[in-house]
């Protein structure tokens, strides 16, 4: 199906009900459909045209998304920029994508405007927000524009967007995907509008983001209310979702911990919210345990995916995370706490060794993956998509093992891995016995080079506030509770771990600080 129907189906079920609530403004769903048409029309005048590209750096609103679904009305492509990149990433990924016009937020356009003369393929630049001289305006686009209803004619499988990877390491490589990466997804598990069931789902995840596209297309197909926020903060996230009511949220492990972390946590009502679904970074077992506590009237949703599988392709549902039955089930429940869930029903999963074999089950290996949803490959770069996708199968690059009953568990990236003296070691097993200890807020574990060993595993933590942490004491902890050989030898006490927009802890840039050798340490 091609992603502009989700929009045209909820126009016409629900045509009065509440599509998007941004700072106090109201869009209804045939406004919307109205807006998306008329942003179309004025974006074929300039001269985009079907495969063209258009980019957009803003921060999460309402025009966003208006833009996401004039592009794919065009049949053109939507590249939606990381807003806090850098002005060299900017110029790289505008760049590389090529796109013909460029839609600017109102904070960015100063840094757009000094790179100007470096983006070769823009021909109109549109200013979002104030009207800057020599641009086109956004809002005179939409308001002095004729209300076509185009019918685009791209294929499920066409090119929809382009999204570029966080880019963690070097520049960022862009992941084409298609309609269908995101259709196969929503429609096996999303039920469309439907004018007797009203929700509303606050998107906070950006739209640059996987998760944050994900979370807005199916909400626009389910008929659901998008209640926006800009960026992720804490306090306003609680009053939104107390006022607006809302019923479902996605969130990354590090929003939900900072969350129930605030001083105001307790003040507001979010009783309201029935589904909180979670993932792009690994969750340690204490914080979900907490909010099952927190938020007792919310079922909890575990869903793993990532740019390259285009949504979601294993979950963790939310009666896994119901902890009652027996002492034996909730021990069960308790362990299963820690995985990513089975794969959903439409996408083929399975974890292989370095030559592409099953291994055995609770046997670590790389997480394949194979179905219609995944990526096309990445935009000009073939070497990259050969070495990523072989034989039909996307190889993540996330490494992990299945247990007998079909769960599956991360074990950390596979340049993140660990090798102590022939023995592989997992970060994240580490991390979540590390995240169990009293005095310790947060952990990362890395490796150092060791003459002796290959490489001897380093603890980086973050002290509970008010608590102190005993090097001695934290190793101590881990060898009670794992194999000696995988506990931390060092331990350094830190007052953050540097992390990316989404919370996934940035290992690059704690062994580029931290991999001295352990004698050196003091």
């Amino acid at each position: 199906m091609n992603t502009s129907e989700f929009l045209m189906i909820s126009a016409a079920i629900v045509p009065d009900r509440t599509a998007m609530v941004f700072e106090g403004k109201r869009t209804t769903f045939e406004e919307l459909q109205s807006r998306v048409n008329r942003l179309a029309s004025a974006l074929g005048a300039v001269g985009v045209s079907a495969g063209d590209r258009i980019a957009i750096l803003q921060v999460n609103t309402d025009s966003v998304i208006e833009t996401y679904f004039a592009a794919a009305k065009l049949d053109a492509v939507f590249v939606p920029l990381n807003f806090r990149a850098r002005a060299d990433e900017v110029a790289y990924m505008v760049n590389d994508s090529g796109p013909k016009a460029l839609l600017v937020g109102g904070r960015y356009m100063d840094m757009v405007e000094s790179i100007s003369p470096q983006l070769e393929s823009v021909e109109h630049i549109v200013a979002m927000d104030e009207p800057r001289e020599g641009w086109l305006s956004y809002s005179d686009m939409i308001g002095n524009s004729e209300e076509a209803d185009l019918w685009p004619l791209s294929n499920d499988d066409d090119l929809s967007v382009l999204m570029f990877t966080a880019g963690t390491t070097g520049f960022p490589k862009g992941v084409m995907l298609s309609h269908n990466s995101f259709s196969s997804y929503i429609l096996s598990n999303v039920s469309p509008a439907d004018p007797e069931i009203e929700e509303s789902n606050i998107l906070t995840v950006p739209l640059y983001h996987i998760a944050g596209m994900q979370a807005m297309m199916s909400a626009i197909y389910g008929g659901r209310s998008l209640i926006i926020q800009r960026q992720f903060e804490a306090r306003e996230w609680m009053r939104l979702v107390e006022t607006e009511r809302a019923d479902r949220a996605m969130v990354v492990p590090t929003m939900l911990k900072m969350l129930m972390d605030h001083e105001d946590f307790h003040k507001h009502d979010m009783s309201s919210l029935q589904v909180i679904t979670y993932g792009a970074a690994p969750m340690p077992v204490e914080v979900i345990r907490r909010a099952i506590v927190e938020f007792p009237s919310a079922q909890f949703i575990n869903a793993f995916g990532q740019t390259e599988t285009a949504a979601t392709i294993t979950m963790l549902p939310p009666e896994d995370h119901v902890l009652n039955g027996s002492p034996e089930e909730v021990e069960r429940k308790l362990r299963r706490l820690a995985s990513i869930g089975k794969p959903l029903a439409d996408v083929e999963v399975r974890i292989v060794d370095e030559n592409g074999e099953d291994v055995p089950d609770r046997e670590t290996g790389e997480i394949v993956a194979r179905g219609d949803r995944l990526m096309k490959g990445y935009w000009g770069q073939e070497s990259a998509t050969a070495e990523t996708i072989r034989n039909g199968w996307l190889f993540t690059g996330d490494l992990g093992y299945m247990d007998e009953d079909g769960y599956i568990f991360l074990a950390g990236r596979a340049r993140d891995f660990i090798k102590r003296g022939g023995e592989m070691i997992s970060p994240e097993e580490v991390e979540q016995v590390l995240h169990s200890h009293p005095d310790i807020d947060e952990a990362a574990i890395i490796g150092v080079p060791d003459l002796d060993w290959g490489e001897r595993v380093r603890a980086l933590v973050v002290a509970r506030p008010g608590r102190e942490v005993d090097e001695s004491d934290v190793i101590e902890f881990c060898r009670q509770r794992m194999s000696s050989f995988k506990k931390p030898e060092s331990v350094i006490v830190l007052s953050e771990l540097p992390r990316n927009p989404l919370g996934k802890v940035l290992k690059r840039v704690l062994r580029d600080e931290h991999s001295y050798p352990v004698e050196e340490i003091g």
